[in-house]
């Protein structure tokens, strides 16, 4: 069976490499518009086990069966990886086999897991270490939890990742780190390991309320604003609102966040402040206490107001993240969660340096050569 589908599939690609050359193999005709240059090799995984393929090569341009072929991505090679270097360390699921067996890969190898990562470690590891050369004044921060096995068991461990702005209006992948847990330590470690790296330029972080995060930004970025996530602040709020007053309380939110200037963003966020004490006063105090921060967004460019008051950004990225690494489960180690997700990311990263800019540069010359915050009228 395995003679019979190599020698069907390489008859196909052959009459196929002689229709682009208008004759066939060694004929000659007044009709020929290229001429075969010998054959590539090329392994083919299938279910019934890896095929050696030998492709027709063209003087002229260049042929590939992407009918039967697709090149792969990286973040596709990653996964590939990641799932089955689980199922060679005998971590995997029923779920990881079936797909090992769909992918063709039922009868895996260690070296042949030790090729597929070779070929991927070097391009990602130089990705996750490149020098940030530019400026970056909008960085958005975030850590996803996955389990990873270590010493036989299970555990959970904190992937995090750093986005940002340049100073050029295009968003970028700054990093992406695997630690044990996120608390403090381990973000002030990844902070300034972007740092080193040459970020700079930083006016203004997005992120949730972790404790640990927002002491480490304080560390790193002396003299940044930064910007408590809008969506997570409203969340915290209602859960000390009755629940049939929830909608109310979170439409007066909306409004905060729907004023034309920062004099009337400051003016209604006091007004829905007030109302929070006269009725609840526990609600108040989370908001209260978080009042200046879920304002910081105001003191920058209008045009940049949506992006920048929630991780929304950075949440939408996440859940790309997670419809790959939900696929393995379980990772074998930690250096398969940072491939696949380094992989990804530098995929994201790569899209995102061709497509339309993230900001215009109009708007981001605002933000130099000086920040104008705005007063605190309160003080």
């Amino acid at each position: 069976l395995r003679l019979l589908l190599k020698e069907t599939t390489e008859r196909l690609m052959s009459a196929e490499a002689d229709a682009r050359c208008g004759a066939g193999y060694g004929e000659r005709s007044s009709e020929r518009v290229n001429a075969r240059n010998g054959y590539r090799a090329r392994p083919w995984e299938t279910r019934l086990g890896e095929i050696d393929l030998q492709i027709p090569k063209l003087r002229k341009g260049s042929y590939f069966p992407e009918w039967l072929l697709e090149p792969r991505r990286r973040s596709e090679k990653a996964l590939l990886a990641a799932v089955a270097e689980a199922y060679v360390l005998g971590v995997s699921t029923r779920r990881v086999e079936r797909l090992l067996e769909t992918l063709g890969l039922s009868g895996i190898s260690k070296s042949r897991v030790s090729e597929i990562v070779s070929e991927l470690d070097p391009a990602i590891e130089a990705f996750r270490q490149r020098p940030l050369t530019l400026a970056y004044p909008y960085v958005w921060l975030d850590a996803l939890v996955m389990k990873c096995r270590e010493e036989g068991t299970g555990v959970n461990v904190s992937v995090v990742v750093a986005t940002g702005v340049s100073s050029e209006g295009q968003r970028e992948v700054l990093g992406v780190d695997v630690f044990t847990s996120e608390d403090g330590a381990a973000w002030l470690s990844f902070l300034r390991s972007l740092q080193a790296r040459g970020l700079s330029g930083v006016k203004l972080v997005v992120s949730d309320a972790h404790v640990g995060l927002k002491a480490a930004i304080a560390s790193v970025f002396t003299g940044s604003r930064w910007q408590r996530c809008r969506t997570h602040l409203t969340t915290n709020v209602l859960t000390k609102i009755p629940k049939a007053a929830q909608p109310g309380v979170a439409a007066l939110f909306r409004m905060i966040f729907l004023q034309q200037d920062a004099a009337a963003v400051r003016q209604q966020a006091e007004q829905v402040l007030a109302a929070l004490k006269a009725r609840w006063p526990d609600a108040a105090k989370i908001f209260g206490d978080a009042f200046e921060d879920v304002l910081a967004f105001a003191a920058f460019p209008k045009e940049h107001w949506r992006q920048i008051w929630s991780n929304n950004p950075q949440e939408r990225l996440n859940k790309e993240i997670r419809r790959r690494t939900d696929v393995v489960g379980i990772f074998p180690n930690r250096a398969a969660i940072a491939r696949l997700v380094g992989a990804l990311l530098a995929e994201q990263h790569d899209e995102s340096a061709v497509g339309r800019r993230y900001f215009s540069l109009e708007s981001v010359a605002q933000l130099n050569p000086e920040l104008k915050l705005p007063v605190d009228d309160r003080q």
